[in-house]
């Protein structure tokens, strides 16, 4: 009874399911799905009217018997089962559910049609490398390193500025050890003149799996050294007053020290961006400079200041003592600001005599010796001047009143005032057969005073006879460029008015006149002895004196200032006098 029982119960089991087979099909079949990783997903199958056992195969393993899946804890067949619906629920996908699924009817022998599961992964986060703030320095390019890891598939990355796709980015990818997953690598180039700090740039990495992307972004930061304005005010200035420098500087990274200098010195009381000081003229010509460092390294900038000043010397004139005949250049240079104009004159003329630094005074004569004015004047600020002498070397110049009176019988005195450059050797008066240099003589005496000027010499007569009316007196001067001779007469004073004969007149002058030839004849080798030493450029291959007396002889006819000049060449007497008269 009880094994026929069961033999009958099984029997009819497989009765049932065979017929249940035979009527069994599919209402619904898994699909070709794709699936984001981390998302649930259903694959349908239903089969009404079934009763028997249904498998799900993956890859070809069965994944077991019943609703709970053991083994599989993320897996479960779900529906309702009496309408025979067994579908699998997959929580949260992952990439090992990427397979071929099938449902399988066990005893009615169907299987679905093979439905293939595909799980896409987002890639990892993008990064940057060296984000999220890429410093650089200016003038340097920029490379940007961007990857997207563990992706199915591959990421593509793009890069973005301003909203705009860059182009030229290099791009390359690894596959995982999985064989599914891969890696992106993609590298930016951007020349450094197309790049500004600030900017922010970019990395959107995008497959299947996030269409819209994942993106990191970097903001670029430029280092330079300190870019410096130095601003000066106010400007111009006059001398004395204030001045402020103001150093305004850009740096990334930030300013670590301000250094200001004057003229290459450094100006050590001054540490931050502002100098404030009183100017005088150096700084027209003497920068002042700031020195700005960061971390990168230091930018200097330098301004002079426009500074108004008087004159101030540049170059000293110096006093000159020339050759006759030759030329004279003084040198004289002012600076001052605004531009200054410069002025030579002689002192005690109004004549313009140059506007140039330089003042040339072509073949200098006797007349040329004196004082010369360089003068400076800077408009609406001041002028300045410098006094330089010319001194002319060359034969003394005798200037004297030509007639002295003196009263009778009493003491008189002529005078004689000699300019000579260089100073007189000699100087001799002559009269009669006398001639008489220094000290006394008789009723003479002669002295020689030296004055700033010049030689002032007298002779001094006592007890004035009337014969001391009627003697023609030669004043004498010598240096080494030759000699100048003065004829004086003394006039009675309170006398008679009348004019001597001009017939007297003439016969003493030429009486006088001989004498002193004679004279000076014999006080030649004197002369001359001492010329050889002293007197420079008037010494003959004969070793003669070459003299040359100018005689400036009153016209004693007419109380006048005319002038008739003698001059006389005298040698001295070896071999024989040689007489030359020029009237």
């Amino acid at each position: 009874g009880h094994s026929s029982l069961m033999e009958f119960n099984f029997i009819f089991s497989v009765f049932v399911s065979f017929v249940s087979g035979v009527n069994a099909r599919f209402a619904q079949q898994p699909q070709d799905l794709v699936v984001v990783a981390g998302q649930p997903v259903t694959l349908p199958c239903s089969i009404p009217g079934y009763h028997g056992v249904v498998l799900w195969i993956k890859d070809g393993l069965a994944l077991g018997v019943g609703r709970e899946l053991i083994g599989y804890p993320r897996y479960a067949v779900v529906g309702d089962h009496g309408s025979g619906e067994h579908h699998l629920r997959i929580q949260r996908v992952e990439l090992t559910d990427d397979a071929v699924f099938e449902c399988q009817a066990i005893q009615a022998a169907m299987r679905s049609r093979p439905a293939r599961l595909t799980v896409l992964v987002p890639p990892d986060d993008p990064v940057i490398m060296g984000g999220p703030m890429v410093s650089l320095r200016a003038g340097d390019p920029l490379n940007l390193t961007c990857h997207a890891d563990n992706a199915k598939p591959a990421a593509s990355i793009i890069w973005i500025r301003n909203g705009e796709v860059l182009n030229g980015a290099t791009y390359s990818k690894t596959l995982l050890q999985d064989g599914q997953r891969e890696n992106t690598v993609s590298t930016l180039y951007i020349s450094a003149s197309n790049i500004e700090t600030g900017q922010k740039i970019i990395c959107r990495a995008s497959n299947k799996a996030v269409p819209n992307g994942k993106e990191t972004s970097v903001t670029i930061d430029i280092q330079h050294l300190p870019l410096v304005n130095l601003s000066v005010e106010p400007q111009p200035v006059l001398e004395g007053n204030l001045v402020k420098f103001h150093c305004s500087a850009k740096a990334n990274p930030p300013v670590t020290q301000y250094k200001w200098a004057k003229g290459g010195s450094v100006i050590k009381e001054v540490s931050g961006d502002t100098y404030e000081v009183m100017v005088d003229h150096s700084f027209f010509t003497e920068p002042v400079s700031c020195e700005v460092t960061n971390p990168l390294g230091s930018t200097n900038i330098s301004r002079n200041v426009d500074v108004y000043f008087g004159p101030r010397m540049a170059a000293e004139p110096q006093s000159l003592q020339v050759d006759l005949g030759s030329d004279a250049v003084f040198n004289c240079a002012w600076t001052g600001n605004p531009s200054l104009t410069i002025v030579w004159m002689k002192r005690g003329s109004g004549v313009v005599l140059s506007n140039e630094n330089i003042l040339t005074l072509k073949s200098v004569r006797q007349e040329d010796a004196g004082k010369y004015v360089c003068r400076a004047v800077v408009p609406r600020v001041g002028a300045a001047e410098k006094e330089v002498s010319l001194t002319v070397n060359g034969p003394p110049t005798i200037s004297s009143t030509q007639t002295h009176q003196a009263p009778h019988g009493e003491k008189g005195q002529i005078k004689c005032f000699i300019r000579s450059t260089p100073p007189p050797d000699r100087i001799a008066w002559s009269w009669k057969e006398t001639v008489l240099e220094s000290g006394t003589s008789g009723r003479y005496t002669v002295e020689t005073v030296s004055t700033e000027d010049g030689v002032l010499s007298t002779l001094t007569m006592s007890n004035i006879v009337p014969a001391d009316f009627q003697t023609i007196y030669n004043c004498t001067a010598w240096n080494s460029f030759g000699s100048d001779t003065e004829i004086i007469r003394l006039k009675e004073q309170g006398g008679s008015q009348d004019s001597l004969p001009v017939a007297v007149i003439i016969g003493v002058a030429v009486g006088a006149f001989v004498a002193f030839i004679v004279l000076m004849g014999t006080i030649g080798a004197f002369c001359c002895t001492r010329s050889q030493r002293n007197l420079k450029g008037v010494v003959s291959a004969k070793n003669d004196i070459r003299v040359e007396i100018v005689h400036k002889d009153h016209n004693a006819a007419r109380e006048n200032e005319d002038h008739s000049a003698m001059k006389q060449l005298m040698v001295t007497p070896s071999p024989s006098p040689l007489l030359t008269s020029n009237p």
